[in-house]
C-alpha cells in the first residue's frame, strides 16, 4: 500500500505503524509521531493501523538554540 511518511509517498507491507517504523529502521523510543495531522503515544504504535493514504508525521527531536 501507498503511504505518505514526512512528506513523500512510499510503498509498504506494514499494516500498523510500529510496523512502519521498524521496517523504515525508525528507532520508535526517541521520536513523536502524527498520523493524519493526530498525536499518537508510543503505547500506541503497534495497534494504530495504517491504510492506504494515511498520512505518517516521524519527528526526531532536536537539541540547540
Amino acid at each position: 500500500m501507498q503511504v505518505e511518511l514526512n512528506g513523500r509517498t512510499i510503498e509498504t507491507d506494514a499494516s500498523t505503524l510500529a510496523e512502519l517504523m521498524a521496517e523504515q529502521q525508525i528507532d520508535m523510543r526517541s521520536v513523536a509521531t502524527a498520523l493524519n495531522g493526530t498525536f499518537v503515544p508510543r503505547s500506541g504504535y503497534a495497534s494504530q493501523r495504517l491504510e492506504t493514504g494515511s498520512q505518517v508525521e516521524i519527528l526526531s527531536p532536536m537539541q540547540g538554540g
